[in-house]
């Protein structure tokens, strides 16, 4: 039987899911749709010329090449080809509906009858092609390509600003850095949102601009924004990202002992939390501009939305090239924008950039062909997506999803995934059965709903990521304790290195 296994992806994911599959021996194609390839490798050190700990968007896109160059992948990726669809053929006859050779098999390729196929178009030829594989990655990513544009009353959405220019941070991310310094150039700028996307946006606004036209922040709530990972010398990998820290936490499909140690080490977690918020409070005037979160810095952490404060924010807020508007709601007249606080006049403007995030579940949902799995990739509105493993899902065959669930450095959670899965498809280990995956599905959302509050559907195992990774060694048969000694395994914080050498076993 071929093994063909189509990759949807040229990202970060997708080089990496290319690279494990074709060391196993399988034949994969790689679908991009832009002309180009879209963080450490554990395998592939960061050049000694690039010294910087937060490179460049050119100094990334020159190392994911030079990946792809070394170990020789790029001629299984067919750029500028869109993926239209994929949908899942079997033999006539066949209930798909009734399918269940996913769960308790050491096969990935566990129905001979079906296949999937992969309808794409390129930029050159608008007819649709159809490839087929027998196998399906997809490496498509949830912080691009369908844009969450809020919902507005009517008349008073973006169609109503006929005297100015709505686009979202997706439009603006995609100019060359001087067409988006032109076109921000002597405007009056709104950027909505108060994420790491909106403060950059704001932050290179305030730079072309100055005080003259200054740009307004418009945000619904507060986060925390570091200035650095060092509170107070202190490393964040010290008091987040080790063993000990992992005790303080409830952990999906923990026993007993665990789950007490977690209860009674509940004050240490608070002391962290607190820790890191008075060293931010020190650091920032957050205070004197009403910008101190409603929720904890452990809640920041553990939903993947840490960021750092873009250099100088708070000495353009103090000078007045940055205006800072909070609102829980606003609409659009036809000069700018009008909030429903009576108290708040209307804000005059040329153009409102809304960083409002992207709609990742409507992205993977909408490649999917069949309505049946479309509806299981959506779930619920009060649901994660239901990966196990944050890889697999249980009703949809052939088939894993790389790159949606975070962690604290997306490029090394996506390598462990991808090895994960490249050992399953070479037959090193079984799945467990259906039931048991969603059983295991539910424990890591009862421990996201827990920690990331309003922000689970993010699907986050960033604090966690250690009893994550233990969990895929002990399914490829490694052995999960990568340090050595016992005080470096307990606080010592886990990168992508510790795991460079990993000898898994087959059944």
């Amino acid at each position: 039987m071929e093994r063909r296994v189509g990759i949807v992806g040229a990202g970060i994911s997708g080089l990496l899911a290319c690279k494990y599959v074709l060391e196993k021996g399988f034949q994969p194609i790689v679908f991009e749709s832009q002309p180009g390839l879209a963080y450490e490798f554990s395998d592939y050190p960061w050049p000694s010329s690039v010294k910087e700990d937060f490179p460049n968007h050119k100094q990334v896109m020159g190392y994911l090449e030079s990946y792809a160059i070394h170990f020789s992948l790029l001629p299984y990726i067919k750029f500028n080809t869109s993926v239209v669809d994929i949908d899942y053929v079997t033999q006539q006859g066949q209930d798909i509906l009734s399918w269940t050779h996913w769960g308790g098999t050491d096969e990935a390729f566990s129905n001979p009858k079906g296949k999937w196929e992969i309808t794409t178009t390129t930029t050159s030829v608008q007819e649709h092609q159809v490839y087929e594989v027998e196998f399906v990655i997809l490496c498509i990513g949830k912080f691009s390509g369908v844009p969450d544009i809020p919902d507005f009353p009517p008349n008073k959405g973006p169609d109503a600003f006929t005297n100015g220019k709505v686009i979202h941070s997706m439009d603006y991310s995609a100019m060359e850095k001087s067409d988006a310094a032109e076109f921000v150039k002597g405007k009056r700028v709104a950027v909505v949102g108060y994420q790491k996307t909106a403060l950059d946006i704001v932050n290179e606004c305030a730079i072309a601009n100055g005080v003259d036209n200054p740009c307004t922040l418009i945000y619904r709530r507060a986060h925390w924004n570091v200035p650095d990972y060092l509170p107070y010398g202190v490393s964040l990998g010290s008091l987040y990202l080790n063993r000990f820290s992992e005790l303080l936490l409830h952990k999906p499909g923990e026993g007993l002992l665990l789950s007490l140690l977690a209860t009674l080490l509940s004050p240490l977690r608070w002391t962290f939390s607190k820790f890191v918020e008075s060293y931010i409070k020190s650091k920032f005037p957050l205070e004197k501009y009403n910008l101190i979160p409603e929720h904890s810095f452990l809640q920041q952490i553990a939903s993947c939305s840490l960021s750092t404060a873009p250099e100088k924010f708070y000495d353009k807020v103090e000078e007045g090239s940055i205006i800072l508007k909070k609102s829980k709601e606003f609409g659009f007249n036809k000069d700018g924008l009008v909030f429903n606080d009576d108290a708040t006049a209307p804000l005059e403007t040329d153009v409102v950039i809304l960083c409002t995030g992207y709609k990742g579940d409507e992205k993977l949902k909408n490649i999917f062909k069949s309505p049946n799995f479309q509806s299981y990739i959506m779930g619920s509105s009060n649901s994660t997506v239901p990966l196990y493993r944050e890889c697999i899902h249980s009703r949809i065959p052939q088939l894993a999803i790389i790159g949606y669930s975070e962690g604290v450095s997306n490029l090394y959670t996506s390598e462990m995934r991808c090895r994960w899965l490249a050992h399953f498809l070479d037959g090193g280990f079984k799945l467990p059965s259906i039931k048991e995956m969603e059983k295991n599905v539910l424990q890591w959302e009862k421990y996201m709903k827990r920690y990331s509050g309003p922000y689970y559907r993010k699907s986050c195992i960033g604090i966690l990521h250690i009893w994550y990774n233990d969990q895929l060694c002990k399914d490829m048969g490694c052995n999960p304790k990568r340090k050595k000694g016992l005080y470096a395994e307990l606080f010592e914080p886990y990168g992508p290195m510790d795991y460079a050498n990993l000898p898994p076993r087959k059944n």
